[in-house]
Formats: C-alpha cells, sequence, structure tokens
C-alpha cells in the first residue's frame, strides 16, 4: 500500500515523493516521477480491491448468518465483523486520502476510485465511537425485532409480532380501533423504547459526517445524488410535478374509507388517519384496494389461486422469474444461487424475513434471503430481488468500489420496473397465468388504481421520512420537537395524521425498519421516479410503447423476450457506478445526460388521473386537506396545531 509523503516541482519534471508501506506498518521513502504515479496508483488500487473484497465477504458472510439464524451468538458475531471491516475500510480510505492533492494528475477512472475511497462513512470515527455506533444500531435492531404486541380481543395474549400477526391484522381487519390498538402498540413498543438510542446515534451520524468533510449528516447523504449540486430542488420540483396526482388520489381513497369508517372518524376535508391503509405506517396502500377498488363487479388482477392450481412452489416462482431475465438475453442464475438462497421460513430458528438480496463481494456468491408464499404478491416481489442480483452480475467485473448501483436509486428502480412487466395482463397471459387478457376500460381502471396505491404514496412517504431525517440532522428541527416535526410533514406532505394524538414522549419514526437500521430512505423516492423512465425506455426499445399511437398505451406494454431492450439495460447495468448516474441513465434513455424527470410516471398513470378527476368531481369531493384537531402535543411546549 502507498502513502503520499510530499510533491517538489524540478525544473523539468515533477517528483513524487511516496511511502511504500510494507504490510501496511513499515515504510520507506523514495522518489517517483511524475509519470509513474498512475502505476503506483494502480498498484494500490488493485490491493485495495483484493483486500477489499475479502473483507466485505467475510463481513456479508457474517451478518448472513446472523439474519438467517438469530441468536445472541450470531448477533455478536456480527458485529464484530462489521467493526473489524469498518476498521480495515477506515485505515484504507486514510491511505488513499494521501493522493487527494495529486488527484488532478490522475486517469478519470483512478480519481473516481480514490473519490469513493476517500469517503469514509461511519467508518470515520475513531475506533471506540465506531463501536459505539455498532453497538447503538444493534440495540435499536434487537429491540426493533423483539417487539411484541398484546391482541385487542385477548389483552392477556402478548406474542403477536409484525411479521406474523401486526401485518395482517394492519392488511385485513376492517375494526377502526383494533387497528389503532395495533398501530399505537406497535410504536409503544418500538420507536418510544429507542429515542434515546437514536439521539446518541445523530451525534455521532454528525461527527462521522463532519470528518468526511460534510457539515451534517444530510448533507452527506444528499450528496450521493448531487453531481450538479441541486438535488433537493430536484426532489421538490418532482414533488410539485405528482402534487396533482397525488391529491386526487388521496381524495377519492379517503372517500372510500369514509364510506367505510364514516364520517366520526373520517372528516370530508380532513387528511386520513394513518392506519387504516394497509400497513403499519402506510407507505403503499395496495392492500385496501379491496376497499376502494372502482369497480367492485368487475375481475382484479390476481393470479394467486391459478399459481396453486397449477402447483407453483416458492422454487418454481424463482424459476420463472430468472426466465425473465434470460429472455432479455442475460445469463441464468449460478448454481451457487440455488444452493445458498434462502427462499422460505425455516421452522426450527429465527430469522429475520426482511426480503433481500446479496452480493458476497467475490464475483460468484449471489442469494436472496426471502420468507416467501405461493402468491402473486410475492411472485412479483421474487422479480424485485432477481433485478439486483442480476444488476450484481452485470457490474461484478469492476473494481470493489464501483460494484454499485449508479446511484442509490438504480438497484430499486431496476427491480420496480420488472415488476411493471411482469404485473400486466399481457405478460401473465404469456407465461400461462392468465387464459385471457380482457379489453375492458372497467377491468383497465381497477389494473391501474391498483399499481398508483403501490407506487404513488411511496413517493410521498420516501419523502417526507428523509426530509424529516435531513431537518433533523441538520440541526433544523430541536431534539424537543422530533415527534411532533415529524407529523406536521406528514400532515403537510401526505395529508395524513395518527389515529391518537401523540406527543414528545412518543418517537413514531422509529417504528420504522430503515430508521432503525440507519439506512437512508430517498433511494426509494429516487428510485420511484426512475423506475418509470427505465420502463418508458425499455418499452420503447421493445416496440410496446408509441406516444404516438393510443393503441399502445405505456400502462399495457410487456418488454419480455425483447433481447433490444435486454441489450440496452445490460449496456447500462454493466458500468455500475464507474460513471456519473445521469450518463449511466442516458445511456438507457437516449440522452445525452439524463435526469429526474416525472413525466413519465404522469404519462403512464395520465387515464386514472383524469379517471379520478372526473369521478372526485362527481362526488363533490374537496381536493386537498386541512387541519381537522389536535394530531402531536409538545407537552408544556403547546400544540403543533
Amino acid at each position: 500500500m502507498c502513502g503520499m509523503a510530499g510533491v517538489r516541482v524540478g525544473s523539468s519534471l515533477m517528483v513524487v515523493m511516496v511511502v511504500v508501506l510494507v504490510g501496511g506498518l513499515d515504510g520507506a521513502v523514495v522518489q517517483v516521477p511524475r509519470v509513474r504515479l498512475p502505476i503506483i496508483v494502480k498498484s494500490f488500487l488493485e490491493d485495495v480491491n483484493e483486500r477489499g473484497s475479502n473483507w466485505c465477504t467475510a463481513s456479508l458472510s457474517a451478518q448472513w448468518e446472523y439474519q438467517t439464524n438469530v441468536t445472541e451468538e450470531t448477533r455478536k458475531a456480527q458485529n464484530e465483523a462489521l467493526l473489524d471491516f469498518a476498521v480495515w475500510r477506515q485505515e484504507t480510505g486514510n491511505a488513499s486520502r494521501t493522493f487527494a492533492s495529486l488527484a488532478p494528475l490522475l486517469p478519470d477512472d483512478q480519481r473516481r476510485q480514490l473519490r469513493f475511497l476517500f469517503s469514509l462513512g461511519m467508518a470515520a470515527l475513531p475506533g471506540a465511537e465506531l463501536e459505539e455506533y455498532t453497538r447503538l444500531k444493534s440495540e435499536m435492531l434487537q429491540v426493533y425485532t423483539s417487539a411484541r404486541v398484546c391482541d385487542f380481543n385477548q389483552p392477556a395474549r402478548c406474542d403477536q409480532t409484525l411479521s406474523t400477526d401486526l401485518s395482517k391484522m394492519m392488511k385485513s381487519s376492517r375494526d377502526y380501533q383494533e387497528l389503532a390498538h395495533v398501530w399505537r402498540a406497535w410504536r409503544d413498543n418500538t420507536g418510544r423504547k429507542m429515542r434515546p438510542y437514536f439521539s446518541q446515534l445523530v451525534t455521532l451520524a454528525n461527527k462521522a459526517a463532519e470528518l468526511n468533510g460534510f457539515g451534517s449528516r444530510a448533507e452527506q447523504w444528499q450528496a450521493k445524488y448531487n453531481s450538479n449540486g441541486n438535488f433537493t430542488s430536484v426532489l421538490s420540483e418532482i414533488f410539485q410535478q405528482l402534487a396533482p396526482l397525488y391529491q386526487q388520489l388521496h381524495a377519492y381513497v379517503r372517500r372510500k374509507l369514509r364510506e367505510q369508517y364514516g364520517e366520526t372518524h373520517i372528516s370530508r376535508k380532513g387528511p386520513i388517519p394513518a392506519h387504516l391503509l394497509g400497513s403499519m405506517w402506510g407507505q403503499r396502500w395496495e392492500d385496501i384496494y379491496p376497499l376502494v377498488k372502482p369497480y367492485p363487479l368487475k375481475a382484479s388482477l390476481d393470479v394467486t389461486q391459478e399459481m396453486k392450481a397449477q402447483g407453483y412452489t416458492v422454487r418454481k416462482m424463482f424459476e420463472l422469474a430468472d426466465d425473465f431475465f434470460v429472455s432479455l438475453n442475460m445469463t441464468r442464475l449460478p448454481a451457487s444461487f440455488w444452493r445458498n438462497s434462502l427462499f422460505v421460513r425455516p421452522s426450527d430458528r429465527k430469522v429475520l424475513c426482511q426480503a433481500s438480496a446479496w452480493d458476497f463481494c467475490n464475483g460468484k456468491d449471489y442469494r436472496v434471503k426471502m420468507c416467501a408464499k405461493v402468491d402473486m404478491k410475492d411472485l412479483l416481489f421474487i422479480h424485485h430481488e432477481l433485478g439486483h442480483i442480476h444488476y450484481y452480475l452485470q457490474y461484478r467485473h469492476l473494481p470493489l468500489v464501483f460494484r454499485k448501483g449508479a446511484n442509490q436509486g438504480f438497484h430499486e428502480a431496476l427491480g420496480d420496473t420488472i415488476i411493471m412487466s411482469v404485473g400486466t395482463p399481457r405478460h401473465l397471459q404469456k407465461v400461462g397465468l392468465l387464459k385471457e387478457v380482457e379489453e375492458d376500460p372497467e377491468v383497465e381502471m381497477n389494473y391501474l388504481l391498483r399499481v398508483a396505491l403501490r407506487w404513488v404514496p411511496l413517493l410521498h412517504f420516501a419523502y417526507v421520512l428523509d426530509l424529516w431525517r435531513w431537518e433533523v440532522f441538520s440541526g433544523q428541527v430541536p431534539e424537543y420537537a422530533w415527534n411532533c416535526a415529524w407529523w406536521e410533514l406528514r400532515f403537510q406532505l401526505q395529508g395524513l395524521k395518527p389515529p391518537v394524538v401523540r406527543t414528545e414522549k412518543d418517537f413514531d419514526p422509529a417504528a420504522k425498519y430503515h430508521v432503525v437500521a440507519d439506512v437512508e430512505y430517498i433511494r426509494y423516492y429516487v428510485s420511484t421516479v426512475l423506475q418509470f423512465q427505465f420502463y418508458k425506455a425499455l418499452c420503447m426499445k421493445a416496440g410496446q410503447y408509441d406516444p404516438l399511437d393510443p393503441s399502445q398505451p405505456l400502462h399495457k406494454c410487456d418488454f419480455y423476450q425483447s433481447y433490444e431492450a435486454g441489450n440496452t439495460l445490460k449496456n447500462m447495468l454493466k458500468l455500475g457506478r464507474s460513471r456519473p448516474w445521469e450518463e449511466a441513465l442516458g445511456v438507457l434513455t437516449g440522452e445525452t445526460e439524463g435526469r429526474l424527470d416525472a413525466s413519465a410516471m404522469r404519462e403512464y398513470f395520465k387515464p386514472l388521473e383524469e379517471w379520478l378527476a372526473a369521478d372526485n368531481k362527481m362526488h363533490d369531493e374537496h381536493i386537498g386537506w386541512q387541519s381537522d384537531g389536535e394530531y402531536c402535543r409538545q407537552d408544556s411546549l403547546g400544540a403543533l396545531h
């Protein structure tokens, strides 16, 4: 490994003083001509790539063991491995910074690799504080995964978990008070207990950001997308661009829920109670589709029963998903994927069932962890997870620091783009899960609303979640107002309210996994916009969409079996993050430099938006929302509303 000691300029040749670290400990000073600097850096980067891949593999192996066998022993082993990897990352980052002043003398590829190495993330913290950060995150995850809730109808039974009981109840129950109980109890047993931990985490995260050269953690997270320095303004513009669609959807859903629960619970012009939207957080609304279906007597697209009738297994669902990618001229998954992945919940141990795709950094070991069931919803999720895997496979030839999505949203966008194609009636007919595609405007509107319930609210939730965290990290919101600031954003930007008045004793953001795990969420905002851009580009490549041809609307496109679409997609994926994300996006869209743009999303949902506007007008439904009560009380400091 090499570290820079100093630079001097001679009359005809720049000479670089390089410290060659033998085994990272001993060194000797030598003089290296400028022309040899790229060779020295190349050797350094090759060493980082080899060692980093090994450390990464060890760290991920320990994380896999913990998440697929949750015990105190595997948790400790995971924390040790994470800390070891972070220490190595810190040492490497510090060594790479010795080249910083000479970056202009290096080839672009080397400069880009060094820039990623310079940014250490949390690994920039000194050893004791890094260990404390790891402990805090582990403690919060322990609270989250071990949380239990008492049954609403049987208060003595207090064994209900999020994955096996509460999620199902939030989806299927139509009892307003039962849903309110579950919603509140989950937050009592998660967020409330984690507020002291999160306070310490904020301090450490901001210190790490400062050590990486940023003003706050908020600035550091935004920098991942800040190629042109205007990321937050772009997000705001997109939010405004999509506001008319969201407001029409919100008004329609509010009316349907008011018909179900009555005006006592849902006012005509107020926000929607957040516990009535089908999930613990209200980030997607698709699980209340049966309540808001535009044409209840018309068919809905759900091939679950057909899958079961055909004897589908979870393994067959994964094989069908892999076939989709092969139809785009991509390679089949390696045999190790099938041997090492976890597809269903084991009966002999506790696992963390959050679906995830894994790249073990060695160019050969790729896995999925998922507790899948035979139904259409998981069939779509499986396609999404394999999108991650095939992205990994396309860029596995790159150096370690480039083996990521072009930005944090690209990976999620790819998987969700695949879902959009796979979920169409046309595709499901092609793979034998739907007997015929019915050309019926009412059936089509049912389909479009279901898709909108999945994606449109998610974008708004993602914006709120990280906008709140940015304000916390930057100090815009003082700690005594954290929870009420959360509900102010949810009211203002989402039109939602809590079922019961909240206080600063509560800490509702930490009821969400990504806050507990300290994972930024704006990637889902970016990915939601990107997926419609991806989808439109791939549909045009496949000849499945023509903006000038009404017989080929965007929402009916299926780019399955199109080598042209697949080859264009591969050209983007194989870049990883070796090039700026705007350039990678441009490879797919055909633009010189791509940009985030919500016009494809508005285009996709245009028929639905027009239908919603007409339906809301017919029912004289108020568009937008007004405050209808008190939502959060800052104790002695007064109420927010």
